[in-house]
């Protein structure tokens, strides 16, 4: 009874008390608990569904999971001297081992060793799979809400599957809701193939946005479906060789798709604010951050975006902070913004002044935005963007490269240029698709993305573009994944962890 019960707390809570649970491979059946007193209305649906976003904040908001495992590592970011953050250096390094060690000072903050884990992600799948069956069963929904809420869980499960593989590799896979028998690792490209069927079933039962304002790019849309398609079938096409071309097909015909709702569209670069402030027509999906929560008063999330580390007084409001913890590789800086530049985005993201500068004094003030109050050390009140219009346009445009539809690519590309005010770009071949990978690295910076495309374009293999480049042996053995937990391996007896970091 014991982990029934904690079992059903967790779905209410969103997971903050489940500690003493079993693993995710030993689901125990809600309804088990809950009997006739569950499942019943719209209500138990609504607050069963927000408890999974909630665990997907809770995934992404504990520790500084996308300045750590997309922003920074392998990165032409430096660590500002004086500043006594050697974990900067050791991310940038991809020394994980480091990071991760019992010696590391700033482990009690970071939580780093939460990366190691999936349990946050199966919570995550395991919920989703119950909703996608319950729902079904709760006669008082409409048609259409039932269809809506079974999209949405659908939605949910692939999210938390693509951001597995991207962290480990193969991952164990499984959709059935009352999943119990111990299963082995599945292979990445399989689980990727029957992620993108699975949402393709359904994701035309979401929305394109929502009526209710508070709910645009909080709750899942069409949009955000067809990016995380997106998402999924590029990492298939850098794993999947022979079969890339499918792959590619799909990206453009998802970013077709998006491009054509007129309920998505690219704000003016002037309010910059707003698009980060959130719930903006350039949403496609977002993660809720508000002082309203209590994130501040009780110190968590505080210091876990990259916001934390590349802004100083006065955009931190304690005058002591002079200095950015980070700055970028000025010869980086120099490739992706040269001094002859015509880009709007130089003045409304950077301060021209120092922008190409290694004291510290740089700063990327895309996030500035919203704070508590006069003299506390906190960061701007922003949602954390997890895709944005511009990253599904720029990854349409990397497939029509890939397809040979040169003309198509520069069209794409240079839509985000037009926002930015920026010369549009002219190049065909190889150039061209160097020119969308710049542009991707110019546009997303501090949104978690670096890494991934480094990792499923190769490029990390590549002096040319990485500038910390992993040595292709090391790539092979799984370099690039995360350490895993030695937890992943109880009750499992299938289960092995990742060779390169054992």
């Amino acid at each position: 009874m014991k982990r029934f019960i904690c079992a059903f707390l967790f779905l209410l809570t969103g997971g903050s008390i489940l500690s003493g649970c079993k693993k995710f491979l030993n689901v125990t059946p809600i309804d088990n608990l809950s009997g006739n007193n569950y499942w019943q209305n719209k209500k138990d649906v609504e607050s069963f569904t927000l408890g999974i976003y909630n665990q997907f904040r809770e995934n992404t908001l504990s520790t500084p999971y996308f300045a750590t495992t997309g922003d920074m590592r392998c990165a032409p970011i430096n660590m500002t001297s004086g500043l006594g953050r050697p974990y900067i250096s050791q991310i940038s390094n991809n020394d994980l081992k480091s990071i991760l060690s019992s010696s590391n000072a700033y482990l009690p903050y970071f939580r780093y060793e939460r990366l190691t884990m999936w349990n946050g992600w199966y919570k995550m799948i395991q919920s989703a799979n119950i909703l996608y069956v319950q729902a079904d069963k709760v006669v008082s929904l409409s048609a259409a809400d039932r269809k809506q809420y079974r999209a949405e869980a659908v939605f949910l499960r692939n999210l938390a599957y693509l951001f597995l593989v991207r962290q480990f590799g193969d991952v164990p896979y499984y959709t059935d809701a009352y999943h119990q028998d111990a299963i082995p690792r599945t292979p990445m490209v399989k689980v990727l193939n029957n992620c993108i069927a699975d949402l393709m079933a359904v994701k035309n039962d979401l929305p394109w946005t929502y009526e209710d304002p508070s709910l645009v790019g909080i709750r899942a849309m069409r949009g955000g479906a067809d990016v995380l398609l997106m998402h999924l079938n590029m990492w298939a096409a850098g794993f999947d060789e022979p079969n890339k071309r499918n792959y590619y097909t799909a990206v453009n015909e998802l970013g077709a798709d998006i491009m054509s709702s007129n309920d998505y569209g690219l704000l003016p670069l002037n309010r910059t604010k707003e698009i980060f402030k959130g719930r903006t027509r350039e949403s496609l999906f977002e993660v809720l951050r508000s002082l309203n929560y209590g994130e501040y008063s009780t110190g968590d999330y505080l210091y876990n975006t990259f916001t934390d580390m590349v802004l100083h007084y006065p955009h931190k409001p304690i005058k002591s902070i002079t200095k950015s913890y980070v700055y970028y590789d000025t010869k980086f800086m120099l490739k992706i913004y040269p001094l002859s530049s015509v880009d709007k985005r130089l003045q409304v993201w950077f301060d021209p002044a120092t922008m190409y500068n290694t004291d510290g004094s740089w700063e990327l003030l895309k996030f500035v935005n919203i704070f508590a109050a006069e003299g506390e050390d906190v960061l701007p009140d922003d949602n954390l963007m997890v895709f944005r219009l511009p990253d599904a346009i720029l990854l349409r445009a990397e497939a029509q490269a890939e397809l040979g539809d040169d003309a198509g690519a520069r069209a794409s590309v240079n839509l985000v240029r037009a926002r930015a005010e920026a010369t549009p770009i002219i190049e065909s071949g190889k150039d061209l698709k160097d020119a969308i990978y710049y542009e991707r690295c110019r546009e997303l910076m501090g949104e978690g993305h670096y890494f991934y495309d480094l990792v499923r374009t190769k490029k990390i293999l590549d002096k040319e573009y990485c500038y910390r480049v992993m040595p292709i042996e090391n790539f092979k053995a799984g370099a690039w994944t995360w350490p895993m937990d030695a937890s992943a391996m109880n009750n499992n007896p299938y289960m092995v962890l990742n060779n390169y970091w054992r």
